[in-house]
């Protein structure tokens, strides 16, 4: 699993959708859209190899699909993934991404997706 981990957050935008679903439950695929700035097919295509490397999982509600942070997790990953949200914070994108986030509808509420 180290490889397959490490391979999987290699790349910004596999690495800010996992910092986003370490702070919010679970997030769909819009918002991930919305608070990255990709373009939707880019953002599913990396989200799928987050969930080929056991990182996160989906839950498809109709025609959405939300993400959250795999729960069975091994610890020496969560404290991986805690410490690296400590170092980048305050860091950009990672800033702007949670600041897109905090403004969302969707957060409200609301749901992003149309």
């Amino acid at each position: 699993m180290p490889t397959e981990l490490f391979a999987a957050l290699s790349h910004d935008t596999r690495l800010r959708c996992v910092l986003l679903l370490r702070t919010y439950e679970e997030l769909c695929v819009c918002d991930l859209t919305h608070a990255i700035g990709a373009a939707q097919p880019h953002m599913s295509r990396h989200l799928a190899q987050l969930r080929q490397a056991g990182l996160v999982f989906d839950r498809k509600d109709g025609l959405w699909v939300h993400y959250r942070v795999n729960p069975e997790l091994p610890a020496w990953v969560v404290a991986l993934l805690d410490e690296t949200a400590q170092g980048v914070a305050g860091l950009q994108p990672y800033e702007s991404d949670l600041a897109a986030l905090a403004q969302s509808s969707s957060q409200q509420g609301q749901t992003r997706c149309v």
